[in-house]
């Protein structure tokens, strides 16, 4: 019988313009996190006004927000690593507590 496995882990969501999708992910990968997901076309207002969520030329145009769950340890490093990109770049990064539940497989018997 399989059963859930609720994990504390760190919630970081990090929005920017989708040109710059790729450093994102490629900073969370070299920081371990173990995957994200990426939501497109965003439309909200901050500090640099409103943006509207439809393709204006391309996926570029637009902003993306990834989203990852971590172990607690890994948040500064990455917050480290998003510190340099958002003093020259737009952006905003939130982060929280939660509880990750995955299916865990009872272990063969031998």
């Amino acid at each position: 019988m399989k059963s859930l496995a609720m994990s504390a882990m760190k919630k970081i969501e990090i929005i920017v313009e989708g040109q710059h999708q790729g450093f994102i992910t490629d900073l969370l990968e070299r920081a371990g996190a173990g995957g994200y997901s990426i939501l497109h076309n965003l439309s909200g207002k901050g500090t640099h006004g409103a943006h509207k969520g439809h393709l204006m030329f391309n996926d570029e145009s637009v902003l993306v927000m990834v989203v990852s769950a971590v172990p607690p340890s890994l948040v500064d490093p990455i917050l480290e690593g998003l510190a340099p990109f958002l003093d020259r770049h737009m952006g905003v990064v939130f982060t929280s507590d939660i509880a990750v539940s995955r299916m865990v497989k009872p272990e063969p018997e031998d």
